[in-house]
């Protein structure tokens, strides 16, 4: 059964934009969905700029705080904490505060928003949307995203649940999920198969869901 909230969603589809929309769906939360026009630069426009993300950027959310009051929230990880701790009270998809998995799980969620989507959004950007092809830059994004995708290999090769934290899906796995479901190797997948055995559960989940 899905819970009635008061969360409107402003996002588009991008493995940043994806992370909140599977994360509401896993939580079982209504909401209202604004789906940005990023190719018109709705995200630049005074409007989301002065209430909903000073940084223009998605996703961003807006929900009635304890108070009865309006807050914000964006930045991905940000928001996606903010739905576990107010919404995942029985932790289904999260753990308690005072535990080593609730730790684990921010250590690897902050590795993904500092590490990973940086590094593989300016691969992607050099390799596919700069008008100068340089090679520079694009050996060094993919080094280092190849770099980051053999540390989450060998620590879910060691997993036996294969999560990114015990024996449940969390906030971490969603996190990457975008990413990894995006990127191309031209070698294929079997660099990773640790990685992308998640990556096709999830993804066979979310079909499953109607997601």
């Amino acid at each position: 059964m899905s819970k009635k909230t008061d969360i409107t969603l402003y996002t588009a589809a991008t493995p940043n934009g994806i992370k909140v929309p599977i994360l509401l769906a896993e939580l079982g939360l209504e909401y209202k969905l604004h789906h940005m026009k990023l190719r018109e630069n709705e995200q630049k426009e005074p409007w989301y700029l002065d209430n909903i993300n000073p940084n223009g950027r998605i996703p961003a959310i807006t929900d009635i705080y304890y108070d009865g009051r309006q807050i914000r929230v964006f930045e991905s990880g940000a928001i996606m904490e903010y739905l576990v701790d107010r919404y995942d009270k029985d932790h289904r998809i999260s753990y308690p505060k005072d535990s080593r998995e609730h730790w684990e799980t921010m250590s690897w969620l902050m590795w993904q928003v500092g590490g990973l989507g940086p590094m593989q959004g300016q691969l992607e950007h050099f390799r596919r949307y700069a008008a100068e092809k340089i090679e520079y830059p694009i050996k060094r994004y993919d080094q280092e995203t190849r770099r980051l995708y053999r540390t989450m290999e060998t620590h879910l090769s060691k997993s036996s649940h294969g999560f990114l934290v015990g024996d449940r899906l969390t906030i971490a796995d969603i996190a990457c999920w975008g990413w990894v479901s995006s990127h191309s190797l031209p070698e294929g997948y079997s660099a990773f198969p640790a990685v992308y055995a998640r990556s096709a559960r999830l993804r066979a989940a979310r079909a499953t869901a109607g997601d």
